[in-house]
């Protein structure tokens, strides 16, 4: 199916140029009449809230934790894209969106994606100006350095802390207007429903999570910022309370789910170490600046290394393979995440791995050559021409620990193993989804009023993400657009007045949202929620992780379908709805986990080609890298909710057009 009325056309292909200019803003006198309704406060939230209570909304922000500080926003380590050119090496606008765009590998909208890298600049003078503490060099300016990718130093940085110090700073602007009384805190309160009225966002239906009571409230529009839907794999570096509820129920009301197969598995995560684990521990994308990736060249080094019998460091230099800068010498270690994952696995399948868990998947992450180059360099600095080895060592370490310090000391809490003196252990594992929300060049989705922010959206990484652009988007979207394109939609509310809670659309959607949880609570099952998510997690992850082909989609398909049916017979609910209690949290989430499962199945189904993060066996050249297809699917998929059977969901299709950048196969060698 072709671009169709689903997907407005006019809203696509525009320059941010064609808008900003020529917006119908709400005078200021008038803004206190319009209410704004914010779910989730992590970076895009929290700044978008802070940033229309500052433009005089009344602004109502949901978040499910006990605090906007705890949003899942603070596991962002790296550090955030800007295109400042500090470091002189020819960075630009256009590098940083040429760069975005083939790192998505061309299934990004490219308007989006040139609005994002003009406003980058932005967003680290906004920053700097709340205090966040950015590295500095010697000279106090801001220092940078490089993230996977790029060839260029443009990611800014707070040691391995930079997301926590970034939602600091819109925490802080945010409280300034919590402060002011022009947005009003709703914690622990979890977003059940969308509601409209007249066609129109107006408000939605939400759980106090502490006492179980639903409230209706109203709004003028609603913006949806509450992240991504990694932990439909169970096992993902998410927060393990990440869901995919807010963009679910936006999608059922009417909303275009858009990409939902592009799922981001990074490289460089602790391995899974038991059947019994709930999350998995993310490293920094930065360490790959200073470390080594490599397997044994043998393969009988690496059965001894899993037997405990050898040990890394007695592996001589001649007999590890940097398979990444074997493979990929223009970039080494700093390629993108979907291929330094499919690169760890391939060498893993092949008998190459190095963990001893039950997949023996792992590989290591080295930093030995960083601790002797960085220990001369110190040495020399300090004027000590002719350092011992000793010295050297010493110095490198120290190095190392003023960058990576708390990254380190993260790793040997959980491992037990010193990263200074042995090789870190590390595989792919989820943690970004690229799809989400259909929504157009104003962030609004196909439903007027709502507006969807940050990871829950679709819009800016195309088929994968650039390591440290997550941030970036995250506050482009809440600080640089949505003040424009919210007030623009909401310039035609002003004599609209009051939106009514007691309307009979309020009163359905509470009605709906208290018999599905009346459904659970009085399901008598025999299992638990966590039973069937983990099953939803192992399909996921054969199925429709890093590797699929047409007959395991199938089977994936027919086999959540059977899931989702066992699920709603025979999912056990202990408590009441009356009161606080988690299971019943996780068994709302986790229904929408299991349609989510199903329709990213479909959409990989449909996609008969590998790019970016979706990987087909069946479409891949003989050295294993992807095999896009531009003629056929260089469109984003968008997905209409036709129903409780997810298999009747239709397809629409948004047709990708490239003005200023000329496709080409994505090379990193």
């Amino acid at each position: 199916m072709k671009l169709d009325s689903k997907i407005p056309e006019g809203h696509i292909s525009k320059k941010w140029t064609d808008y900003k200019d020529h917006l119908k803003l709400v005078a200021p006198n008038n803004r206190p009449k319009i209410d704004i309704i914010v779910v989730g406060t992590g970076l895009a939230g929290a700044s978008a809230a802070a940033s229309l209570g500052e433009m005089g909304y009344n602004v109502k922000a949901f978040c499910y934790q006990d605090s906007p500080r705890r949003a899942h926003s603070i596991a962002a380590q790296g550090g955030i894209n800007a295109a400042k050119n500090y470091q002189n090496d020819g960075d630009s606008i256009f590098r940083l969106f040429y760069d975005t765009i083939k790192g998505g590998d061309y299934r990004a909208r490219e308007a989006n994606v040139h609005r994002l890298a003009e406003v980058s600049g932005n967003i680290i003078d906004q920053c700097v100006a709340q205090g966040v503490p950015f590295a500095r060099e010697y000279g106090g300016l801001l220092d940078n350095r490089s993230f996977g990718g790029t060839q260029v130093q443009r990611t800014f940085y707070a040691a391995g802390q930079t997301g926590q110090q970034l939602l600091l700073g819109a925490y802080s602007a945010l409280s300034r207007q919590i402060g002011l009384g022009r947005v009003k805190m709703y914690n622990r309160h979890e977003m059940l429903d969308l509601v409209k009225v007249d066609g129109k966002a107006r408000g939605i239906i939400a759980r106090n999570l502490v006492t179980g009571e639903l409230e209706r409230h109203s709004a003028h529009a609603v913006i949806i910022a509450s992240g991504g839907y990694g932990n439909v794999y169970f096992l993902s570096t998410n927060a393990m309370g990440s869901n995919v509820t807010a963009g679910w129920k936006v999608h059922k009301q009417g909303a275009l789910f858009a990409n939902p197969c592009f799922v981001q598995i990074h490289p460089t995560c602790i391995p899974v170490h038991g059947v019994n684990q709930s999350k998995l521990t993310l490293m920094s994308e930065s360490l790959r600046n200073s470390g080594r990736i490599w397997v044994p060249k043998k393969k009988e080094d690496a059965e001894a290394i899993r037997a405990g019998q050898l040990k890394p460091t007695q592996i001589a230099e001649e007999d590890r393979d940097y398979f990444l800068e074997r493979r990929y010498p223009a970039f080494g270690n700093l390629v993108p995440r979907d291929v330094a994952s499919r690169a760890a696995k391939e060498r893993c399948d092949a008998g190459f791995g190095i963990e001893a868990n039950d997949t023996n998947e792992g590989v290591y992450l080295d930093f030995s050559t960083e601790v002797q180059n960085k220990g001369k360099q110190a040495a020399y600095a300090k004027g000590n021409h002719n350092p011992t080895p000793e010295e050297v060592t010493k110095l490198g370490k120290q190095w190392l620990e003023e960058k990576y310090g708390n990254l380190f000391t993260m790793y040997q809490k959980i491992t037990d193993e010193n990263p200074y003196e042995t090789p870190m252990k590390i595989y792919p594992a989820v943690h970004y989804t690229m799809g989400g929300v259909w929504v157009d060049y104003n962030l609004q989705s196909t439903i007027p009023g709502c507006f969807v922010a940050g990871e829950a959206n679709f819009s800016d990484h195309g088929a994968n993400r650039l390591g440290a652009s997550a941030l970036m988007q995250g506050l482009a979207d809440g600080y640089f657009v949505l003040p424009y394109t919210v007030s623009n939609y909401l310039a035609d509310d002003i004599r609209t007045g009051k939106i009514s809670t007691d309307s009979q659309e309020f009163i359905d959607a509470e009605n709906n949202v208290k018999s599905t949880i009346e459904k659970f609570i009085n399901n008598k099952g025999s299992k638990s929620v966590d039973h069937f998510h983990k099953r939803l997690g192992l399909i996921m992850w054969n199925k429709v992780g890093m590797a699929r082909n047409e007959q395991g989609l199938k089977q994936a398909i027919s086999e959540i379908a059977a899931l989702k049916e066992e699920f709603y017979n025979d999912v056990y609910v202990p408590g009441s709805a009356d009161e606080l209690n988690p299971e019943l949290e996780k068994a709302l989430r986790v229904a929408d986990f299991i349609d989510l499962g199903q329709l990213m199945a479909m959409d990989a189904l449909q996609r008969n080609e590998s790019c970016g993060g979706h990987f087909r066996e069946e479409y891949q050249d003989e050295e294993g890298e992807t095999l896009r297809d531009d003629e056929n699917f260089s469109f984003v998929g968008a997905w209409e909710y036709k129903g409780n059977d997810i298999s009747k969901a239709e397809l629409h299709k948004e047709e990708l057009k490239y003005e200023f950048i000329k496709i080409a196969a994505r090379n990193y060698k």
